[in-house]
C-alpha cells in the first residue's frame, strides 16, 4: 500500500512538472503569435480585442465548470470594483503596453523583460510596503537587470532607437502586472483563483472592446483570416489552457515548483522566435538570459528561507495569467 501511495505521488510530481513545463511554453508562444500578426498588418488594439473575446467564453466555460464543484459566496460591490480595478491593471493594460512594446522589440527581450516581473514586485514590497529585502535579493536584482541591459545592447545594434521604447513599454507591462500581482493576493483568497481570473479577464474584454470603439469600431470586423486564426489561437492555446495547465500543476506540486518551470519561457521564447520569426541567436542574448534565468532562480531559491522569516515572498510566474490561479 505504502508503495503504491509513493508511485501514485512520483506520477503526480512528475505530470506536475511537465504541465508546469508546457504551460510557460506556451504562454511563450503568445509573443511569436502576435508578431506574426504584425506581419499581416494588424495593430495592438485590435488584436488585444480579438484575443480577449475569443478567449472570454472559454474563461466562462472554466467557471461554469468550477461554479459546479463548489459552492460561491456572493460578491460585495466593493469586491465587485477591486476587480474590475485589477482586470485593468493585470490583463488590460498590462497585456496593451506588451503588444505595443512588441512592434520595437525582439520576442527574446520581451520575454527577458517580462520575467523581471517578480523583481518589480519586491522593488513595491521595499519602497512602498516598506519590507525588507535581503541581501542575496539585492544580488538577484543586480544580476537579473544587468543581464536585460545585455540583451538590449543586442536588440539596440539592429532596431536603433526604438528598442528603447519597446522595451520601456514592455517593462511598463511587467510594472503593471506587479501591481495586479500585489493587488491580487487578498482577492485570490476571498474569491477565489478561477472567479477572480474570470471576472477579471471579462473586465479587460470589456474595456479592450471599449478602446476598439473608440479607435475603430470596425476593426475586428476587416481583418485578413490570418489575423483570426491567429488571435484563436493566441486566446486558445497560449492564454486559456496554459492557465488550465499552471493551475493544475500548482495544485500538484506547489508554487515554488512551477515558477521554476517558468524558467522554460525565456529558452523556449528565444528558439521560436529562431525558427518561427528567424529572429537571430547570439552569444550575447543567451549571456544576458543565462544572468535573468540565475537571478530569478535566486530568488525563488530564497523564496521559502523569507517566508519564514516575514519577508516578502517572491513567485516569478508569467506576466499572462498564471499567478492568479495559484
Amino acid at each position: 500500500m505504502q508503495s503504491a501511495s509513493r508511485t501514485l505521488h512520483h506520477r503526480r510530481y512528475i505530470y506536475g512538472l511537465l504541465m508546469a513545463g508546457l504551460g510557460s511554453i506556451l504562454f511563450s508562444g503568445k509573443a511569436i503569435l502576435v508578431k506574426l500578426a504584425f506581419g499581416y498588418g494588424a495593430n495592438a488594439e485590435t488584436l488585444i480585442a480579438l484575443r480577449m473575446l475569443m478567449a472570454l467564453p472559454l474563461f466562462w466555460g472554466i467557471y461554469w465548470w468550477q461554479a459546479h464543484r463548489q459552492v460561491m459566496s456572493p460578491l460585495t460591490f466593493k469586491d465587485q470594483i477591486k476587480i474590475f480595478s485589477l482586470g485593468f491593471m493585470g490583463y488590460f493594460l498590462s497585456s496593451y503596453l506588451d503588444f505595443l512594446g512588441l512592434q520595437y522589440i525582439s520576442v527574446g527581450l520581451e520575454r527577458i523583460v517580462l520575467y523581471l516581473t517578480p523583481t518589480i514586485v519586491l522593488l513595491i514590497s521595499y519602497f512602498v510596503l516598506k519590507k525588507s529585502i535581503s541581501r542575496l535579493q539585492w544580488y538577484a536584482l543586480a544580476v537579473g537587470y544587468l543581464g536585460v541591459i545585455v540583451v538590449f545592447i543586442q536588440d539596440a545594434s539592429s532596431t536603433g532607437s526604438m528598442a528603447l521604447l519597446g522595451m520601456l513599454l514592455v517593462f511598463a507591462s511587467a510594472c503593471s502586472y506587479a501591481i495586479y500581482m500585489i493587488g491580487s493576493g487578498e482577492m485570490v483568497r476571498r474569491v477565489g483563483s478561477v472567479r477572480l481570473v474570470v471576472y477579471a479577464s471579462s473586465a479587460s474584454a470589456f474595456m479592450s472592446v471599449i478602446q476598439i470603439l473608440i479607435y475603430d469600431p470596425t476593426a475586428v470586423f476587416i481583418q485578413a483570416p490570418q489575423i483570426y486564426w491567429l488571435s484563436l489561437l493566441n486566446a486558445s492555446l497560449c492564454t486559456v489552457i496554459p492557465m488550465l495547465l499552471i493551475m493544475i500543476a500548482i495544485n500538484r506540486i506547489g508554487s515554488p515548483l512551477v515558477a521554476q518551470a517558468g524558467i522554460l519561457g525565456p529558452v523556449s521564447t528565444l528558439l521560436m522566435g529562431w525558427i518561427v520569426l528567424s529572429e537571430p541567436i547570439t552569444w550575447i542574448q543567451m549571456g544576458g538570459m543565462s544572468l535573468v534565468m540565475g537571478a530569478m532562480w535566486l530568488l525563488v531559491r530564497n523564496d521559502a528561507p523569507n517566508k519564514q522569516e516575514g519577508q516578502n515572498p517572491i513567485k516569478p510566474l508569467d506576466p499572462e495569467g498564471s499567478d492568479p490561479l495559484s
